[in-house]
């Protein structure tokens, strides 16, 4: 369904209001129904040293998992696409494949397959080759790292971006990895399209020269920490980082970036975990730090029990929120429905703030999850009104060179070739001497599927590179950051 088209049906809808709502009731999945599952027990369910070692990493083991529901043909789309398309490698735990097709039973040939095809959660965690644009896979404009964070690195891993905030990168991997994933030139393994940069410095040197920076910088007061994602970290060594960074005067918030809340909820239900996050916690409070959790949810088919047991954890050993920063994606949640199912479901079920819905970023191969400016606007205004105003959340663009910006913020937009233009009111770290970055406007780009067909045909003629100019293009890139990495 398109988004216009869903939109649509929003006043059509006989009920009274556009969004009937209904008060969710969370399922846990029974994962017995793949094949492969049928003799996992609830407590090896609940161990998240089982849940690591079955994650599905490639073809073989999906085969494995699913037995004859699925049809070759879904396997060779996704072995394709592995070998021509995928950023990211495979890795996807089995709490998140449980919650792919939770109630669908095969009703004939081939029926299982559509059903998996169709999919919102397999079309971010496993995508296939027919998932992708064949006119424009990449936008012109896509770069490995279009946020440019590493451009704005104080020290190895903390990039500066804005005037009071950090964000600490710790590591390079995530317990599972989502096709659409911002930072694919650094998390995760290589890939046949993609291979990774590597962080130069040893762990223990690059969180020392973060907390040095810190301890030097008095105006952040803000420390996102992430990676990959924080739950891949020994406790005990996130627990030291953290205890140390609560010692920096300066730092008022600190925010935990975590996937697993959602797609490994186990591990925020170990004992260790809990008991030293209590601990953390009441050593930010004590301190009058804000301590507080991010997850990454993009449908309500991922919110379980499970889930909110884990953020219930959390918030019983003191931390201040769990948020959700979910990313706006075709196919899996951008359309007015299915961001309130997944809001409300966050919100009553599992009592995480939905916060931001990113859009997309334009990162290669990505133009299929992409939604136009445009389109983001018009789900901002249908989701309006719903939800209480201190949950409802920001649809935001961020911006490379600028940061997240609320959709509405752009300060012109030429809708026939899909360009926005927008401004800033501070300098990222890397600005200090550019007399004109306030001044400046900033260019992000729709989808050129999305464009009047004049707009398409513009693109067509002035934006098209061929596929050796591309991979030079790539290779430079990449040959830039391994130079900037190494130089550290």
């Amino acid at each position: 369904m398109s988004i216009e088209t869903s939109i649509a049906s929003l006043v059509e809808d006989a009920t009274g209001q556009p969004y009937p709502y209904r008060r969710p009731e969370l399922v846990e999945p029974d994962w017995t129904r793949f094949p492969g599952w049928r003799d996992v027990t609830a407590a090896d369910w609940a161990s998240v040293q089982w849940q690591r070692a079955h994650c599905v990493k490639n073809v073989r083991q999906l085969r494995e998992l699913m037995g004859d529901l699925l049809d070759e043909r879904f396997y060779a789309d996704l072995e394709r696409d592995q070998a021509e398309r995928a950023t990211m490698s495979m890795l996807v735990p089995p709490q998140m494949l449980n919650t792919m097709v939770p109630f669908a039973e095969p009703t004939g040939p081939g029926s299982f397959t559509e059903a998996f095809y169709a999919d919102p959660v397999r079309h971010y965690m496993l995508p296939v080759f027919s998932d992708r644009r064949t006119d424009w896979a990449s936008h012109p404009h896509a770069t490995r790292d279009s946020l440019h964070e590493h451009d704005m690195w104080a020290t190895e891993g903390l990039t500066h971006r804005y005037p009071t905030k950090v964000l600490a990168e710790l590591l390079p991997t995530c317990p599972q990895y989502c096709g659409h994933c911002t930072r694919m030139d650094l998390v995760g393994n290589s890939t046949p399209v993609v291979e990774k940069l590597k962080f130069a410095g040893k762990p223990n040197d690059r969180i020392g020269d973060m907390l040095d920076y810190l301890r030097r910088t008095p105006s952040v007061r803000d420390v996102v920490v992430s990676g990959g994602d924080v739950a891949n970290m020994p406790w005990p060594r996130l627990e030291a980082f953290l205890t140390s960074v609560l010692e920096i005067e300066n730092v008022r918030d600190i925010r935990l970036a975590t996937k697993a809340l959602v797609g490994l909820p186990q591990h925020w239900l170990q004992p260790e975990v809990v008991e030293g996050m209590s601990r953390v916690a009441g050593t930010a409070r004590s301190r009058g730090v804000s301590l507080a959790i991010h997850t990454h949810a993009n449908h309500a088919q991922s919110i379980t029990p499970l889930v909110a047991e884990a953020s219930r954890a959390m918030l019983d050993a003191g931390v201040r929120d769990v948020r959700n920063q979910g990313v706006l994606l075709n196919g899996v949640n951008a359309d007015p429905h299915a961001l309130l199912d997944l809001c409300f479901s966050l919100l009553d079920g599992a009592q995480i703030m939905p916060y931001y819905f990113y859009m997309c970023d334009m990162i290669p191969y990505s133009e299929h999850w992409r939604v136009s400016v445009a389109d983001a606007q018009r789900l901002q205004h249908h989701i309006m009104g719903y939800l209480p105003g201190f949950a409802t959340p920001r649809i935001v663009c961020d911006v490379p060179f600028v940061g997240k910006r609320w959709v509405h913020q752009l300060a012109d937009y030429d809708t026939e070739r899909g360009i926005s233009y927008w401004t800033k009111n501070y300098r990222t770290s890397i600005e200090a001497d550019d007399a004109q970055a306030l001044e400046r406007t900033y260019e992000y780009y729709d989808p050129i599927h999305t464009l009047p067909e004049a707009g398409q045909r513009w693109w067509a003629e002035h934006g098209r590179l061929d596929e050796s100019a591309l991979k030079a293009a790539e290779v430079a890139e990449a040959s830039r950051r391994t130079a900037a990495l190494q130089a550290w």
